[in-house]
């Protein structure tokens, strides 16, 4: 990459040390390299991922760090070699930040399981800036009207929710259970239901039934109030559970009602594991996956799903410079569902 600096530089959030916190910078912009694209960020999203990048201990990590792999604005610069491109495009970029386009992986279309894939703010600088530059096949286009803010969250919790329902091949008119509804699971429960499936949500307290029912969830079990393998098998079961929540711990429950052929998806993880009866999974042809995320096509596909049946993501807005309060609140379980940090009017 050149290292030339073209322009003035434009604000972004880094953390120059281990265990220090977010620090408002302002980076030279330099020529954008061969294969590349600039974007002029208006969006940028929070996911439970970026604690771990904002907040890195220093192993394998390369200082100083610009987290963020939630970005959406406006092309301002393309690379030699870019052609399916133009400044002003309006795009959005993801977890897949970029894939080497040769291994087998990305040879048979699997570009997130590429082993060299990127990841933005841990392969290169990330989201959290006025300004971005990322590999062209990293960018998905944002359907018209749809808003930054939306599109944003949609290249991580959106696509990857999109993604492990439309390949759990659920059959017409099914059952999903969705587990958990913060920041993935109120997204999985709208795209469940705009897909034709019966939806049961699955969360923590009465007081969210009204809200689970306005994401259009059919059915809603408080865990707190009854066992939900129990009441979901008292359902009928579910052909799929999809596990949004970052815990473990009542996965092994939550098979009790998990149908015959059915499939528990894993998409929230913490460092836990699994203890799974493995003659109720031989006995039912019962399958138990992890799902990561999606190319970035996929992202633009979930982007015109959501825009044709209105599939929104909840989010708080707040300023690229208040980064560290942000990931606190969100590392603290005090951000219900998305933040969104707006960088055009950074200082």
């Amino acid at each position: 990459m050149s290292t030339t600096p073209v322009t003035p530089g434009l604000a972004a959030m880094q953390v120059a040390e281990p265990g220090q916190p977010l620090n408002l910078v302002h980076r030279a912009l330099t020529a954008t390299p061969p294969g590349h694209v600039r974007v002029d960020v208006a969006a940028t999203g929070m996911c439970h991922a970026d604690i771990g990048t904002a907040r890195a201990k220093g192993k394998g990590v390369t200082f100083p760090v610009t987290p963020g792999h939630e970005a959406a604005g406006t092309i301002a610069e393309i690379g030699e070699g870019v052609t399916r491109w133009e400044p002003g495009n309006r795009v959005a970029v993801g977890w897949f930040g970029g894939s080497c386009g040769q291994c087998t992986y990305c040879r048979r279309g699997d570009v997130v399981h590429c082993p060299q894939r990127k990841i933005p703010g841990l392969s290169y600088p990330g989201g959290w800036a006025q300004t971005i530059t990322v590999p062209a096949d990293a960018l998905a286009r944002i359907p018209d009207g749809m808003a930054f803010t939306e599109a944003a969250p949609m290249g991580c919790a959106g696509v990857t929710t999109f993604n492990a329902l439309r390949e759990a091949s659920v059959p017409a008119g099914g059952t999903v259970a969705v587990f958990g509804i913060g920041g993935l699971g109120h997204l999985a429960v709208q795209f469940a239901a705009k897909m034709g499936y019966r939806v049961v949500a699955i969360a923590r307290g009465e007081e969210r039934t009204k809200f689970a029912h306005q994401l259009g969830a059919h059915h809603y079990i408080d865990s707190t109030a009854e066992d939900p393998g129990t009441a979901l098998a008292a359902l009928g079961a579910a052909d799929l559970i999809l596990c949004t929540a970052p815990t473990t711990g009542p996965l092994e429950g939550l098979l009790h009602g998990l149908a015959i052929r059915g499939r528990l998806t894993i998409i929230g993880v913490d460092a836990a594991s699994l203890s799974i009866p493995v003659g109720q999974l031989v006995m039912n042809g019962q399958l138990i996956t992890g799902h990561l995320t999606g190319s970035a096509l996929d992202t633009e596909e979930a982007m015109r799903f959501a825009q044709f049946n209105d599939v929104k993501p909840m989010t708080e807005q707040m300023p690229l410079a208040q980064a560290n309060e942000a990931l606190t609140r969100l590392a603290a379980g005090e951000a219900r569902f998305r933040i969104v940090l707006d960088p055009t009017d950074a200082p």
